[in-house]
């Protein structure tokens, strides 16, 4: 809600009190203001000038050479556009004067005619042109009435007002009006309020034998007033109306428009005015919409329409969809004479539903979605009827033809002196408390310390005695409370056991070099869909696609971090940060429908990227790349510490976008929960990446395999004994198979089992490949002897030989 100073002052007294001050005040009290911006800038030698001649330029057609009397003087100015013209009443920036842009006007010649000063448009005097009215669009400003000539213009204009922007939370719908806005300011600053009256000068004609009201779905329009107003001359709306429309974020249009969206800001009620001879009929029927129902509205957008929607008709078809827009085919324009005004109260939800299913979202459908004073429906419509008269030249029939079937009664809160001070932890007396309400202008009565407050139709937001404690200790002024220290036992916080566990793998990870990384959740179609788990990627699994996404950029929720993150890292690398080590704990989104009739499942993964050096010690002379095995060992070492590496083994495997031979499947007791493993040569390239190394695994089940038993491992007391091995086996045999029969086989003396070398070539035929192991035996009970190690190094060596025809390397 942006609110004018300037127009304030018309109903609060703000003098002796600086724009920050009260902003400081309101935001003190509940309100939270967003910014203090000056509308424009006062400009020094800007007046109101009048031109008394006007004639062509005799060097240039497109230039008009006119004579201005700016009070003390006439100068001559050359002036450019094309609507200036004898007998108008201008800004004019005289010689001197400094325009914003730090544009300076002084005395030149322009195609040898002398030119003292300038005659401004809006937008060179700081108006957006966005909210410059059309007639002015291409030219000089005009200013209505009879400002005085060599009066300044920059006051005319409200260049010297202030816009304080109020950052309104759902609840506080009344203060999206002037008045609203007043009345929180009054009972800041403790001063009465000055509101207009709304008295109407009536014609001894009636309202009710032009027009009919008929309301067919009363619970969504309790209350429907018309009101006829003839004689209207449309044209300019007065300029202090349109300077408070301009400071409020609207643009002027004409006059009865612009009377119906001054008074929207005023009593925040809309109002909708139809030019009655192009309504169609002498009856107004407010229903439900029928299925695929159409309107033009006011944007020439033909809008299909549904029985959620509430429409305005003429009794056959729609001429309005209520709270939201009205139809083109009743619009007022420049040869209407006769107003039709609305003023009606719609159920906020039928507005709401209306709003967004046709993308119109407008100043007025956001008072109606949220609320508006029942109190000011009518008083509204009575307000505009009033300036109409004044300002549009209107005559107005007698009667508001309505139909009303809408309570007015105030809602009361009970509450008491004793209670109040317990909750806010206060020492409020009640005079305290009658202060409060005085201010706020809330009638009450009072029994002993117990007051029943009867709360104004403005304020619907208070219905609750917890909503009457914030009013009192929002008014009380928060900083005005004292600092007191929670007293009662109390639980020392802490970690849930997923919580700890998953800071347990952010501290490992980061102890090992890698840097965490956040990237969106939301990615682009084509990146969903790359490099998806071989455990995630199910035949019918699918990305989510947004229904309204911010853009192409982010239209779908991952399956994977990974593309991201390879851009984060892509990123780095474009600005010279070439080594790259990088995790993320994040959540993928997993669905199975093409249309979702529920949310997707969300699945917690780790995943990590890696490129360039690991490690690199110069003065040694010692640098190692990123390759497999380092980012494996990094995961190995991670396994290790959450003590579930025995559960734990790799298969090789294919992944879309992982390089083919060196790519990995993990598994989790025979599950797959992840993959580890190397971009694939053109992917990188896409990335501008070099050797690029990746790993995605599903945290959840990790988790879930770690017992929630503590667990050691005494230091032995008696030796242990090492043994070598070097088995020949073809070149198919996967190391991870070998280990694991070593393992089950040497049990229960063997208690370790290391893979410490990989040989082909030069003394091995072809397709066959060693494997060394260290094997390491032990029993933490006694002293093994020599022949009990033998005996079972005998069976690993025959069962290695029979189940892959390994052979000891000589």
């Amino acid at each position: 809600m942006f609110v004018s100073l300037n127009w304030l002052k018309q109903y609060v007294d703000l003098q002796g009190l600086t724009p920050e001050d009260l902003a400081e005040k309101i935001t003190k009290t509940g309100i939270e203001v967003e910014g203090v911006e000056p509308f424009g800038e006062p400009i020094e030698n800007l007046v109101v000038g009048y031109v008394k001649e006007c004639n062509q330029h005799p060097n240039a057609d497109k230039l008009n050479v006119c004579q201005v009397d700016v009070g003390d003087e006439v100068l001559q100015i050359v002036c450019g556009a094309p609507n200036v013209a004898q007998g108008q009443k201008v800004a004019v920036a005289k010689p001197g004067a400094v325009l914003p842009g730090n544009f300076k006007i002084k005395k030149a010649k322009l195609r040898g005619e002398e030119s003292s000063g300038m005659i401004c448009s809006l937008q060179e005097l700081g108006i957006d042109e966005k909210y410059v009215p059309a007639e002015f669009a291409e030219g000089i400003f005009v200013f209505d009435g009879d400002p005085e000539i060599g009066a300044d213009a920059s006051s005319l204009l409200n260049l010297d007002d202030i816009i304080i922007e109020l950052g309104l939370t759902p609840n506080r719908s009344d203060a999206l009006s002037m008045m609203g806005v007043a009345y929180e300011v009054a009972a800041i600053l403790d001063t009465p309020l000055n509101f207009p009256d709304e008295e109407v000068q009536i014609t001894e004609e009636k309202a009710e034998d032009a027009v009919s009201v008929t309301v067919k779905d009363g619970d969504l329009n309790p209350y429907y007033g018309a009101m006829l107003v003839k004689n209207i001359k449309v044209g300019p709306a007065p300029l202090w109306m349109r300077n408070r429309l301009i400071s409020a974020g609207i643009r002027p249009i004409n006059n009865v428009v612009d009377i119906t969206n001054y008074c929207l800001l005023e009593y925040g009620q809309p109002l909708h005015a139809f030019d009655y001879d192009r309504f169609g009929s002498k009856e107004v029927v407010v229903r439900r919409a029928s299925e695929g129902e159409t309107i033009k509205t006011l944007d020439d957008e033909e809008r299909t329409l549904s029985s959620a929607h509430l429409v305005i008709t003429n009794g056959q078809e729609p001429v309005a969809i209520a709270g939201v827009m009205g139809g083109a085919d009743s619009e007022v324009h420049e040869g209407t004479t006769t107003v039709l005004l609305e003023a009606a109260y719609f159920d906020p939800q039928a507005v709401r539903s209306a709003a967004k299913d046709h993308g119109l979202r407008s100043e007025a459908s956001v008072r109606f979605e949220k609320g508006v004073d029942p109190d000011r429906v009518q008083r509204a419509g009575l307000r505009a009827a009033q300036l109409m008269s004044e300002y549009a030249g209107g005559e107005v029939l007698d009667g508001v033809v309505a139909y009303n079937e809408m309570s007015y009664e105030e809602k009361t809160v009970t509450f008491t002196t004793s209670r109040m001070n317990h909750v806010l932890g206060t020492d409020m007396n009640d005079a305290h408390i009658q202060d409060i309400l005085r201010k706020l202008q809330f009638s009450y009565e009072q029994e002993g310390e117990t007051f029943t407050v009867s709360i104004p139709t403005r304020r619907g937001d208070i219905s609750l005695v917890e909503d009457m404690v914030e009013e009192i200790g929002r008014m009380y002024g928060y900083d005005n409370i004292p600092f007191t220290m929670p007293q009662g036992a109390g639980n020392a916080g802490g970690l849930t056991a997923y919580q700890a566990l998953r800071r347990k793998v952010r501290r490992y990870l980061e102890g090992a070099g890698l840097s965490e990384t956040l990237t969106y959740s939301l990615t682009t179609e084509e990146r969903a869909n790359l490099l998806v788990s071989p455990d995630v990627k199910g035949e019918n699994v699918r990305p989510v696609h947004l229904a309204m996404p911010m853009s192409e950029e982010h239209s779908h929720l991952r399956l994977s971090a990974l593309p991201e993150m390879l851009a984060s890292a892509s990123y780095n690398v474009a600005r010279k940060q070439k080594d790259v080590a990088f995790y993320e704990v994040g959540s993928i989104y997993v669905t199975e429908e093409a249309v979702l009739t529920k949310q997707p499942d969300e699945k917690e993964r780790l995943a990590g990227v890696l490129t360039g050096s690991w490690l690199t010690h110069p003065w040694q002379q010692e640098k190692k790349n990123v390759d497999f095995y380092v980012v494996k060992g990094i995961l190995d070492s991670l396994f290790d510490y959450l003590d579930i590496e025995e559960q734990i083994s790799y298969q090789q495997g294919q992944v879309d976008g992982m390089h083919p031979g060196r790519t990995a499947l993990i598994k989790l007791n025979g599950e797959t929960i992840g993959h580890v493993g190397q971009l694939h040569p053109t992917l990188q390239k896409g990335y501008d990446l070099k050797e690029a190394y990746v790993f995605d695994v599903d945290l959840e089940k990790v988790f879930k395999a770690i017992s929630s038993e503590e667990t050691y491992t005494a230091i032995p007391r008696y030796p242990s004994i090492s043994r070598d091995i070097a088995l020949v086996v073809d070149e198919n045999v996967a190391a991870g198979d070998l280990r694991k029969t070593i393992l089950e086989t040497g049990a229960p003396l063997v208690k370790n089992c290391l893979v410490f070398d990989v040989y082909q070539g030069e003394h091995l035929e072809a397709g066959k490949k060693s494997l060394a192991f260290s094997l390491l035996y032990l029993d933490p009970t006694r002293t093994l002897k020599d022949e009990e190690v033998e005996e079972t190094h005998h069976a690993i060596l025959d069962k290695v030989k029979e189940q892959y025809n390994a052979e000891l390397r000589a």
